[in-house]
């Protein structure tokens, strides 16, 4: 089963190493990127108390990915975290590690902002750390400590739509790393300190 392939592969809880945002920390990220849309405080509530699905399609594998991964009443449902996960996985070796549920909440915020019912291109999630080393061969782009290597993560793109756009909803939020690669189309986002580049 893909799960536990997802699981076991990881080699790690994200879950343990940081504390779940839960409800409060879910709020202030959608606060700061849903005020774009001038919701209402009781349209923002019920964006907020609603299960948390993510869209995305993966182009490198052919794979599309619809799955609530937090509900509120369960939190963070682990199972479903090891299915996006498989779907994020190294396209290069099918290798898994379980994602951050930090960097989750921002694509569904920014699902949320700019792409509702609509799928995201992801176009790289997990990188092994042999992918990694491999993509630096090519370009001094990549970080020799990437947060992809972290499950942290995402670099994605929408195919309808302004990449402008996208990256100026991913700085609105306030949460890790956001960086505009206007070339190659895409922008990237992660779960680690707040900063920005293109």
């Amino acid at each position: 089963m893909r799960t536990d392939v997802a699981l076991q592969s990881g080699g790690n809880n994200n879950e343990e190493r940081r504390p779940e945002p839960g409800r409060r920390g879910f709020l202030k990220l959608a606060v700061g990127g849903l005020g774009i849309l001038a919701l209402t405080p009781t349209l923002l509530e019920a964006a907020i108390r609603r299960d948390r699905y993510l869209l995305f399609y993966n182009p490198n594998t052919g794979e599309s990915v619809r799955q609530v991964y937090w509900t509120p009443r369960d939190g963070y449902i682990r199972e479903a975290i090891g299915e996006v996960s498989w779907g994020l996985r190294d396209h290069h070796n099918d290798q898994v590690k379980l994602f951050d549920s930090n960097v989750l909440d921002q694509l569904y915020a920014l699902q949320v902002q700019v792409s509702p019912g609509r799928p995201v291109h992801v176009i790289s999630g997990y990188r092994s750390p042999s992918t990694n080393s491999m993509l630096r061969e090519h370009s001094r782009r990549v970080a020799r400590n990437s947060y992809h290597i972290q499950a942290m993560a995402l670099d994605i793109r929408l195919p309808e739509g302004r990449l402008s756009d996208l990256y100026q909803a991913a700085r609105s939020l306030g949460a890790g790393g956001v960086g505009y690669y206007p070339r190659s189309n895409f922008i990237h986002v992660d779960s680690g300190p707040v900063r920005y580049w293109s």
